[in-house]
């Protein structure tokens, strides 16, 4: 793990993350009358955050309202990029090989959570198309079992038109977040047992697309 992307408190963000939350605030209130619900509902130590993908964006506009740093995960050469890379190391960011990207996400993962950390993951794996939630991939299961942290759904709607597939610049549209209810240490705990899976899944899905469907009818 890089250590300069590391703080020394969970729950402290240093100075480069503060800066960019405080211009991305603006920002995103300015072009996406940009609004949150639910930050209440975050939990004081590790939570896993799982978010519905429409757009590059989403990173960004799922954790720049919270008064404490996600980390999310993106591939090691990004960090090689003079000035990105720079940011990445400083912004909580973790950085994976695509060699071995199964096993050093989840190694890397559970270690942040473990210590107190917001980690972000895409369940779906890809962007929406259509900006309609996808099928949640079960990767993040083995994450889950191993951190024993809650898990935290999250709906991002109106990214899908803010920054599409193929855009080049970030258009004016509305972006909503909605936080959803954890699912907490004890249920996931059943849910990850042999044999759950499914159902693990199915209730992950029901959680994200309850709070995307809030935050499409917030969007109105």
């Amino acid at each position: 793990m890089n250590r300069a992307s590391t703080p020394v408190d969970p729950r402290s963000r240093n100075w480069v993350w503060y800066g960019f939350q405080l211009l991305l605030q603006n920002l995103f209130v300015f072009c996406f009358r940009y609004r949150v619900a639910g930050l209440e509902k975050l939990p004081d130590g590790g939570a896993l955050l799982l978010i519905n993908h429409q757009s590059f964006v989403d990173p960004l506009v799922a954790a720049v309202a919270m008064q404490r740093p996600v980390s999310y995960l993106a591939r090691h050469n990004l960090f090689q990029i003079p000035i990105l890379g720079w940011i990445l190391r400083h912004t909580y960011v973790m950085p994976i090989r695509r060699g071995s990207a199964g096993t050093e996400s989840i190694r890397l993962a559970v270690e942040r959570l473990q210590q107190g950390y917001y980690v972000g993951l895409f369940p779906e794996g890809t962007r929406s198309r259509d900006g309609k939630l996808q099928e949640i991939k079960p990767g993040f299961m083995a994450i889950v079992k191993r951190a024993k942290v809650p898990v935290i759904p999250v709906g991002v709607a109106g990214a899908i038109r803010a920054f599409p597939r193929g855009a080049m610049i970030v258009r004016p549209y509305t972006v909503r977040v909605v936080i959803g209810d954890p699912i907490s240490v004890e249920e996931a705990e059943q849910l990850t047992q042999r044999g759950r899976e499914q159902e693990f899944l199915d209730r992950v899905r029901t959680g994200i697309q309850t709070c995307l469907t809030e935050a499409e009818n917030w969007l109105d």
